[in-house]
């Protein structure tokens, strides 16, 4: 089980606001509370429609998702980013990995606050388990979902490291503390959601 008092406590260090709900609907009824009348951008996540939060948010906000389709350009000057992580360590960092760059992009520079939405399953004891999560896991399963024509979408759950065309594994960042310039909470949920 992942220890996520530890990990508020340690996100919280490296200068994140940090917000913990036992289910994810109370974290989208917490985002829904805090976020009236403005613009609000998703990076691509599962962790978010899970929870819906495109359909409650919008009738309230105005909501940019590639998903729903807006171009990935939509989210740019949207006040409000909100995305999920692919790993995430005990210890503290943030990881994600993208293939076009749009989401991680968003999440580093731009925006008035980002919300890192973060379920229970992407927790790792440290930094190493959670890179390795977001690698092996995370990604496969992401481009199973999207039938991509790679590797780790046809064979066993892992990373290739493929030279697919298709590959949806072209950067990774990680937030090792609170990035300068903007206003960014975490937010905790005791289940599982998305990959």
């Amino acid at each position: 089980m992942p220890n996520l008092e530890l990990l508020q406590k340690n996100l919280e260090s490296c200068g994140y606001a940090v917000t913990r709900f036992a289910t994810g609907k109370q974290a989208a009824d917490y985002l829904n509370a805090q976020l009236d009348g403005t613009t609000v951008a998703f990076g691509g996540s599962t962790t978010l429609a899970d929870l819906g939060l495109y359909e409650s948010l919008s009738t309230h906000n105005t909501v940019f998702w590639h998903w729903k389709g807006n171009a990935p350009a939509d989210a740019t000057n949207a006040e409000i980013y909100i995305s999920s992580v692919n790993g995430v360590a005990e210890t503290g960092e943030l990881i994600n990995i993208d293939g076009v760059c749009n989401r991680v992009s968003e999440t580093l520079f731009g925006h008035k606050k980002v919300y890192f939405v973060v379920g229970a399953n992407k927790v790792a004891p440290d930094y190493d388990a959670a890179l390795y999560r977001a690698r092996n896991v995370a990604a496969p399963l992401n481009a199973r979902r999207l039938n991509k024509n790679t590797p780790c979408a046809q064979g066993e759950l892992r990373c290739y490291n493929c030279n697919s065309p298709e590959r949806i594994c072209n950067a990774l960042t990680v937030l090792w503390r609170k990035p300068g310039g903007a206003s960014y909470e975490v937010i905790l949920v005791d289940e599982a959601l998305g990959y």
